[in-house]
């Protein structure tokens, strides 16, 4: 860029007035434009997420002095491209999302900025009195948030209702997992293609471990005991473990093992599958995007269960700011904005009120548009997210908390490594037994390095 050189007038010079003024005028528009900021802003490619690229013009309008740029990653490239970052202080990002599981333990690290000592008391015009308290905490550290939650959710399960119907079927509010397995059996057509239920397959600690982990809860199994011992080849976790395989191997979809929760939406909205159970932030996208056969037909039904009353997970994206950041200020006006009640209207007024981000705010749930074309869901979600303990996630006591994860820094590489043998299971490369057998010997080296047991 060119340097401007600005001379002293002296009294004697021929300057008019009129010349002065547009020359300070133009020094002004000089310096705004030098200090117009950019911010990288690292987000999973969820739809709600997508949305928000969408309306960023709206922040433009708001804040002319400050640019975005997205960089939409799905969630197993958004990871390690955002720890790797943080991690080493590079400085890549302006603004990262990441989950419930990551928040602790960043915050205690001092990776990302305590956003309730730095902004969120100072800014009158973000309601945090508004946000559900579950989600809240979900992005908090010893009671101050660093991170604004984009969304919270749990988890249920999604049918279509014709389906049921024409086999004589009845979906109870609340199944059991053994029910489930019932009616996929009943409804798998191999003849249309059809699957009687998709569920994730492909590896991945917030992948297929985060519906997984949710099965071996309800069956009253556990990952660690009191002690830290793993415990995945005890029996009710055993058992659970090769309920989902079998599951999947069953009368799952096709090519299970590399399928997720993007290829489960396409499935079920395109009729290739009679159930489906994920996250309650794809309800939305379910109706939206269902196909005429589909739309019309969806229903929807609390976790199902087995022996533990409540098994839906608990989670949050949030919006934190790294501490490497060089533009925290401008950084919090866009996840302020982005987790706004100002947004949350319009996202619903613009895209359609099923791509408001969910589960954040009690306001949300108090719009009569939003009421409206959620019905179907609404209540349920709340619902869920309400029953869900991660303080409490097993029937046996446990050292840890998180109800899909554990949270400790060890479980990434302890889910990764597990998942992937799990997945080698459902393909058919081993049994679900080699699979717990090598995954539980992975565990106790990892826990062992790590200093948790002996």
């Amino acid at each position: 860029m060119s340097k401007t050189i600005w001379r002293p007038v002296c009294a004697g010079s021929r300057v008019s007035t009129l010349a002065l003024s547009l020359g300070l005028g133009l020094l002004s528009a000089h310096v705004a434009r030098s200090e117009d900021v950019t911010l990288t802003v690292a987000l999973a490619a969820n739809p709600q997420m997508q949305t928000a690229a969408k309306l960023i013009d709206n922040f433009y309008a708001k804040y002319p002095g400050i640019k975005v740029n997205f960089q939409t990653l799905p969630e197993n490239q958004l990871r390690p491209t955002v720890l790797k970052d943080v991690a080493t202080n590079s400085g890549q990002f302006d603004v990262v999302m990441i989950g419930a599981y990551e928040v602790p333990l960043w915050a205690e690290k001092g990776w990302i900025t305590n956003l309730s000592k730095e902004y969120v008391a100072k800014d009158t015009e973000w309601n945090a009195g508004d946000l559900t308290k579950p989600i809240q905490n979900l992005v908090s550290y010893k009671g101050d948030m660093y991170a604004t939650p984009f969304y919270g959710s749990s988890s249920f399960m999604f049918y279509r209702k014709d389906l049921f119907e024409k086999a004589g079927l009845k979906m109870p509010e609340q199944p059991t997992w053994d029910q489930v397995a019932e009616f996929a059996a009943k409804l798998d057509d191999k003849a249309s293609n059809t699957s009687g239920i998709c569920l994730r397959g492909i590896p991945g600690w917030g992948q297929s471990l985060a519906p997984l982990t949710t099965v071996i809860n309800t069956f009253g199994g556990r990952w660690f005991d009191e002690n830290w011992q793993p415990q995945l080849s005890s029996p009710k976790s055993k058992e659970a473990i090769n309920f989902y395989v079998k599951l999947l191997k069953d009368h799952g979809q096709r090519d299970a093992a590399t399928a997720g929760w993007q290829e489960c939406l396409q499935l079920f909205t395109q009729g290739k599958t009679a159930m489906w159970y994920d996250d309650t932030v794809f309800a939305g996208p379910v109706i939206d995007q269902a196909s005429p056969e589909v739309k019309g037909n969806v229903g929807f039904a609390l976790a199902p269960i087995k022996e533990k009353p409540g098994s839906g997970w608990l989670w949050a994206w949030g919006l934190s700011i790294p501490k490497t950041s060089k533009h925290q200020d401008e950084a919090w006006k866009l996840i302020a904005w982005l987790t706004s009640e100002e947004y949350i209207k319009l996202a619903g007024e613009k895209e359609g009120w099923g791509t408001v981000p969910p589960g954040s705010r009690e306001s949300t749930y108090k719009l009569p548009e939003y009421q409206k074309a959620t019905a179907d869901y609404a209540d349920l979600t709340l619902k869920s997210i309400s029953a869900a303990d991660p303080l409490k996630p097993t029937i046996d006591p446990v050292p840890y908390t998180g109800v899909q994860y554990v949270t400790i820094p060890e479980f990434e590489q302890i889910g990764d490594f597990t998942s992937q043998q799990l997945a080698g299971a459902i393909s058919g490369q081993m049994s679900a037994d080699d699979a717990i057998a090598a995954s539980e010997s992975k565990i106790k080296e990892i826990m062992t390095d790590a200093g948790y047991i002996k």
